[in-house]
């Protein structure tokens, strides 16, 4: 790997810790000031907002500026949304902020591999990216949750500044002031990370060219052969995936009575199986061979309704494992090959613009279905069941779309593949 490269990988690393952690602290800033139960489902669909409405600027934008200079900005703006959650805002308004950081964030980090890398490192790079973010998710909400248990919240809340009244005395407050300190080490990280030589592309001044710039990548990107069957599989996976981390919490609380601090620990044993399996898929599969998984998709659809059938952690941890470590392999390849279609169809941050674009936007709508359902009653073993049914569905769908793409479009697919295949070489 390239210099520089694993300094980008540092910087992903703390910032998405950073990311998962503060999660698991607004879920239970929420819990202890009495909100209403649908809040908690509702902070993805908040995560998720900027993503989507900003799409169109926000990928010109990371074409237009040094990546290393947009993921600084980034994770200045994370710090602001800790701030004002600490200080007193709605958490789901500061969570908000917080999202568009990382919704800022996002096209620099994926589109300046493309840019350091040759393609035939784009699907290592891929499971260097995804495995570090697993760990991140891992020790994230681990270590957020531990940060409001009980015995680390008191420790942290025995510190008194001398004259100055912080204002801090709740357990999520004071772990929300420790992971402001981890997006500031982030920061630090993003000022060491390198230029790359490729030419920076001119932000159109117009807001409406900008849209329609960014509505011709997104029609380009879903009219390619590869492209739609890549990007409809990665926006499922991180639609689903973005709501089920906070659906575990309510399913552990239901079936085996956990904790916030508790059911943190599971949340980190699906994300074990995803780094294995991703950094499985990084060592073994090739750009031309990832349509090949799509058939995963739909178990691990199946599977995950198998958790309503979980009464005891003893089950549920290899459980977590194994549907994680199934996830894993199928989003490496899928994602490199996103990429791989994308830089070749357009500017590398525009083309991860529209991939966060329509990935949020699974996440958006599905949150506030869930927040719904979470309002209107619900158990968490429906949401699970309608997710888990939703997933499996959509992969047979996806399968039979590319099946169908390799028999009217033959020649055009055999290009593209071979075009894969010889940039990994």
């Amino acid at each position: 790997m390239k210099k520089g490269f694993y300094t980008i990988m540092s910087a992903q690393f703390v910032s998405s810790l950073a990311d998962n952690a503060v999660l698991v602290a607004a879920i239970e800033l929420l819990k202890t000031s009495g909100a209403p139960a649908w809040q908690v489902p509702a902070l993805g669909s908040m995560f998720a907002l900027f993503y989507v409405v900003l799409a169109p600027f926000l990928g010109a934008f990371a074409d237009a500026v040094p990546k290393g200079k947009v993921m600084f900005l980034a994770n200045a703006i994370k710090v602001v949304g800790c701030l004002m959650m600490l200080f007193g805002t709605h958490p789901l308004m500061s969570y908000a902020i917080i999202g568009l950081g990382a919704a800022a964030y996002s096209p620099a980090k994926y589109g300046i591999l493309t840019e350091l890398l040759p393609n035939s490192q784009l699907v290592k790079a891929n499971g260097w990216v995804e495995g570090l973010t697993i760990l991140s998710i891992i020790f994230g909400v681990v270590f957020g949750g531990q940060l409001v248990g009980k015995t680390v919240s008191t420790y942290l809340l025995g510190f008194d500044l001398p004259v100055f009244d912080t204002g801090i005395d709740t357990a999520p407050e004071a772990a929300i002031s420790v992971i402001v300190f981890f997006y500031a080490i982030a920061a630090l990280f993003n000022l060491r990370i390198p230029r790359t030589e490729a030419p920076l592309q001119p932000l159109p001044y117009s807001l409406t060219t900008l849209v329609r710039e960014f509505s011709s990548c997104n029609a380009r990107l879903w009219s390619d052969k590869l492209g739609q069957i890549s990007l409809a599989t990665t926006t499922l996976f991180w639609g689903v995936l973005g709501n089920v981390r906070i659906i575990v919490f309510a399913w552990a609380a239901a079936a085996l009575g956990y904790s916030t601090t508790q059911a943190s620990t599971l949340v980190g044993v699906v994300a074990i199986g995803t780094a294995a399996g991703a950094v499985y898929a990084s060592l073994r599969m090739k750009l031309d061979q990832a349509t090949s998984v799509i058939p995963l998709g739909i178990a691990m659809g199946v599977l995950l309704i198998g958790l309503n059938f979980i009464t005891n952690v003893y089950w549920a941890a290899p459980f977590f494992i194994f549907l994680g470590a199934i996830g894993g392999y199928l989003v490496v390849p899928m994602n490199a090959l996103l990429q791989h279609r994308g830089h070749n169809l357009m500017g590398a941050g525009r083309s991860i613009a529209v991939q966060n674009f329509n990935e949020q936007a699974c996440i958006l709508a599905m949150g506030a279905f869930y927040a719904g359902m979470t309002k209107w009653g619900l158990s968490a073993f429906v949401a699970i069941t309608i997710f888990g049914l939703t997933i499996a569905v959509t992969m047979t769908v996806i399968r039979q779309w590319h099946l169908s793409n390799c028999v009217k479009h033959k020649d055009e697919v055999e290009h593209l593949l071979a075009l894969a295949r010889s940039d990994t070489h």
